[in-house]
């Protein structure tokens, strides 16, 4: 069993890595990746434009079965988010002053030697 632990995490590192290095192509500063607290977790934060922020959610799936990655953020996901994202605006000022949104990059094949990225942009809102 705690091989199969071993294999999830070593697939989301790549598929993470993947993400940031696809922001960074399309301009984004990355600012925090992995930032947790009591609330969750939340992967990646990257400033996307002079006042915006993006608070990223990567998600992979090794099969299209019910309903992909992307479908993987559900309402018990998205709470989660929020409640992580409340949580970092409150301890970060700087970070506050910008206008965040909520997005969701998901990457397919991640262990790949060319990764397929979707990113959605503005995927939910609070």
């Amino acid at each position: 069993m705690k091989s199969a632990l071993t294999e999830r995490q070593r697939l989301g590192n790549r598929a993470e890595d993947a993400a940031v290095s696809y922001l960074r192509a399309q301009g984004a500063l990355i600012l925090l990746r992995n930032y947790r607290c009591r609330c969750g977790e939340l992967d990646i934060i990257a400033q996307v434009a002079e006042r915006e922020l993006a608070i990223v959610e990567v998600r992979t799936r090794s099969s299209r079965a019910y309903g992909g990655a992307a479908a993987s953020v559900d309402a018990g996901k998205r709470q989660r988010l929020i409640r992580a994202a409340s949580r970092l605006l409150q301890q970060r000022r700087d970070l506050a002053r910008l206008r965040a949104r909520f997005d969701v990059i998901v990457v397919s094949d991640p262990c790949g030697d060319a990764p397929q990225i979707e990113w959605i942009k503005h995927a939910f809102s609070t």
